[in-house]
């Protein structure tokens, strides 16, 4: 899947780079150094995937899971840069204005590379959903915002071809520049929770699904921390301090089986029994 998806987004840097430098447009090849920065990404994700899909060992009980975090981490970083050489290049623009020379079939090319890019989206996102891979969702995120941008690209090229002062070029590629930097700090905020534990379900909400057993007087303490194909929950639960060793055994299995079965067959429940007194 992601090799199909980087020799489109290469394709599509590639195109938009060449025409951006043959009619001299700063955005459109800013868009380009974007497209690429997708399939640098993609790399990246291939790397990350290969890594995190390893079984577990002794080194690592819990998996390798959080090396698609980490992957993802990097794609961040990468989008960082990008963003800024994209500033600097509008910024020398500005101080070295041109009027870039606009043809109708440069248009229709980016029309076409922005068809490849909404195919490519919708088939990442799709796929990331369905596998459960944190990488390709926030990865078609990423491919998603250069939609965005190469809408921007064509509206301001048509603005141009209309008359409108050439200034709009490199205005443009601040524009740019503000999706890539956006779509950095969309990453971060996804992964970065992952790395620092953030809750991924609602107390409340696991409270009232082991409430639902008769068994269960209290829970609290409930925690959670992961990703929704990678969940890790534990509790404490009050009960009956004369219920049987075999019986607090099967009410834990029901429990985590009931968990499951609302929240996802991935998640992984740790249970601490308390005895319960009037």
């Amino acid at each position: 899947m992601l090799l199909i998806i980087l020799f489109a987004n290469l394709f599509v840097a590639v195109l938009k780079m060449v025409i951006g430098t043959l009619i001299k447009s700063t955005s459109l090849t800013a868009d380009g150094f974007h497209s690429l920065s997708d399939g640098a990404s993609n790399i990246v994700g291939l790397i990350g995937i290969w890594l995190a899909s390893k079984p577990i060992d002794s080194d690592h009980p819990y998996g390798h899971k959080k090396f698609e975090t980490l992957a993802g981490m990097f794609i961040g970083a990468l989008l960082v840069l990008v963003g800024v050489k994209v500033i600097a290049g509008a910024f020398y623009k500005l101080s070295n204005p041109t009027v870039p020379t606009i043809t109708i079939e440069s248009i229709i090319a980016i029309f076409i590379t922005l068809g490849i890019n909404i195919f490519v989206c919708k088939l990442e996102y799709m796929e990331g959903k369905k596998l459960c891979s944190q990488i390709l969702v926030s990865d078609s995120m990423h491919t998603k915002s250069d939609i965005f941008v190469s809408i921007g690209v064509i509206i301001t090229l048509v603005g141009i071809k209309l008359g409108l002062p050439s200034i709009i070029d490199p205005l443009a590629s601040f524009v740019v520049a503000g999706f890539i930097l956006h779509a950095a700090y969309e990453i971060f905020k996804e992964t970065g929770s992952v790395l620092v534990d953030k809750a991924v379900v609602d107390a409340e909400r696991v409270k009232i699904i082991v409430s639902e057993f008769e068994e269960v007087k209290d829970a609290h303490n409930i925690r959670s921390r992961g990703r929704e194909d990678d969940m890790y929950i534990d509790l404490h639960i009050m009960i009956d301090s004369h219920m049987s060793i075999e019986n607090c055994h099967s009410l834990s299995h029901d429990i985590e089986k009931k968990l499951k079965k609302e929240l996802g067959d991935n998640v992984q429940v740790i249970l601490h029994l308390e005895p319960y007194k009037e």
